[in-house]
């Protein structure tokens, strides 16, 4: 998709050389002092075929006064960008079955006042388009050839053109990962091996020289101690991988965040088997594996100043004569001992060698990203992502991150207290705790492995993926993944980093630790800049 930015308001409109306007307006925004439109506008809203509801649309064909034979009103519920971004997807997949190549997008005056609001408003443009045109085929000879939509121009005023260009560059690099995550999760799991993902990250590492890629193979798994990953690969005949990514941005001294992503490609449950019902949609069990490719996909096209690792532990999750079974006690990599209570469980098993892995990087913060439990869809449903972290500054970059990319997030309690229920008789702790409070208990697990560094857990089994008729992965969260290591390369060495060397003891045992000032919080790109991020709520 080619996407541009151009001056054009008011008058100029009428002049517009596309194959179709889509005009975005709202509630006390539904002029754009050009007559021809004003008419249509005002003729539409009288006559009962349009109103300024969210979500309306209308359709006009060869419209008298335009140059564009095709015209869309459509409504937006306010003048926020996330209900602009839905209008405009509105919009655009009116267009989708017609001839139109080119779209341009236009707002109604006051929708766009200032430099910030267009460029966070050129990313959402890019990310509705996307979303609107994606279209599975790999498996599906029958699905519906790609529609004649080839360009889309975002038309604003002169004083934010700057803004417009950048937000257009950023939504475009991040759509791209966006896509790439979705459309993983929906590979069925028998092309989506993690030999498959494997194969990915090092067509991103071959076609990016600033990113490299390893994969580790069982041998190598089984001389590291990951006993934990090992035991839920047992079952199954796919070998495991694990995958190791380095975006080089910065200077090598600077500490890298690091990003671990489950990569489940098939969860039967192992021996604690699954119900039948709804069993496909667990080849989505790989969305934060996904996630993590997606925003390297990202990170390759966006090139921010800083290093980034990502880590993908790998493998099918089967029942068999030579799987784990309920009562197993295995050894992580750390040397802990894990109960296997439950071989559903499973995602938590792999994270905690990975977890272990990522100590020797020496991050600045860690993020894990996991399609984890069932119960984090219970609690949250899927609008926001889990997010469970005991550091509050990570935890409100991370939240400020997704308020940002639209791609939100709720930060969710880690007392120590949840970890009571993982005390086990026969091995240091158990991998799962009671039914209640199943998200917490799971985060509380992880957090045993990540003692050496600061961290944060993402639980994203209610936002990657769709059920029902829309049934599909969403590519979430590589908006929000993407937007916090943008945040941190902007504010420069980086925020996170200087408050990690600021915990570290003097070099003289005795003489007494003079704590350094509070590192200033680091400054989003504009993309983030208007966005204000509410303390964190407890649930």
């Amino acid at each position: 998709m080619d996407y541009r930015s151009a001056i054009a308001q008011g008058p100029a409109l009428s002049q517009v050389n596309a194959d179709a306007l889509v005009l975005v307006l709202a509630p006390e925004h539904s002029a754009v002092a050009n007559p021809e439109l004003d008419r249509l506008v005002k003729e539409a809203l009288d006559s009962g075929d349009f109103a300024l509801k969210a979500g309306r649309t209308l359709y006009l064909h060869r419209p008298a006064g335009l140059k564009a034979p095709r015209l869309v009103l459509v409504a937006a519920a306010n003048a926020q960008t996330k209900s602009l971004k839905a209008a405009v997807a509105k919009g655009v997949a009116a267009l989708k079955d017609s001839a139109a190549a080119h779209v341009a997008v236009a707002l109604a005056d006051g929708l766009l006042p200032d430099a910030d609001a267009a460029q966070t408003l050129a990313q959402s443009v890019v990310a509705a388009v996307a979303d609107t045109v994606y279209v599975f085929r790999d498996t599906k000879p029958s699905a519906p050839k790609p529609g004649a939509l080839k360009k889309v121009t975002l038309l604003h005023a002169a004083d934010v053109a700057a803004a417009a260009k950048t937000g257009l560059a950023q939504g475009e690099a991040v759509a791209e990962g966006v896509t790439l995550a979705r459309h993983l999760g929906n590979l069925p799991a028998n092309h989506c091996t993690p030999s498959h993902l494997a194969a990915e990250a090092r067509r991103i590492g071959k076609a990016h020289k600033h990113i490299g890629v390893q994969v580790l193979e069982r041998p190598a798994l089984e001389k590291l101690g990951m006993g934990s990953f090992l035991s839920v690969t047992k079952g199954s005949a796919e070998p495991p991988k694990f995958i190791v990514l380095r975006y080089e941005g910065a200077a090598a001294s600077q500490a890298p965040v690091v990003l671990v992503g489950k990569g489940i490609t098939f969860d039967t449950g192992g021996i604690s088997l699954k119900p039948g019902a709804g069993m496909d949609e667990m080849k989505f069990d790989m969305g934060g594996a996904a996630s993590v490719l997606g925003t390297f996909q990202s990170l390759a096209l966006l090139k921010p100043k800083l290093n980034v690792i990502g880590l993908i532990p790998t493998c099918e999750n089967m029942p068999s004569g030579t799987a784990t079974k309920p009562g197993d006690v295995v050894k992580s990599m750390s040397g802990q001992t894990i109960e296997v209570l439950n071989t559903d469980a499973e995602g938590r098993l792999i994270l905690c060698d990975a977890l272990t892995y990522a100590e020797r990087f020496k991050p600045a913060a860690v993020v894990d990203i996991a399609t984890l439990t069932g119960a984090c869809v219970i609690a949250l449903g899927n609008i926001h992502s889990g997010l469970f972290s005991a550091d509050d500054e990570l935890a409100q970059a991370l939240l400020s991150a997704g308020q940002s990319s639209l791609d939100t997030a709720w930060r969710m309690p880690l007392d120590e207290a949840y970890g009571e229920s993982l005390k086990s008789n026969f091995a240091d702790l158990g991998n799962v705790g009671g039914r209640e409070g199943g998200a917490i208990t799971a985060a509380v697990f992880l957090s045993k492995f990540t003692k050496a560094y600061r961290w944060a857990h993402l639980d994203i089994a209610g936002t990657a993926w769709k059920s029902g008729g829309a049934k599909g992965g969403t590519g979430r969260p590589v908006g929000l993944l993407t937007q916090f290591l943008l945040d941190q390369a902007a504010a420069g060495k980086g925020a996170l980093q200087r408050k990690a060397e600021a915990k570290k003891p003097s070099a003289k045992p005795a003489a007494k630790t003079v704590a350094k000032p509070a590192a200033k919080k680091a400054v989003a790109p504009k993309a983030a800049a208007k966005s204000v991020v509410k303390p964190a709520a407890q649930a």
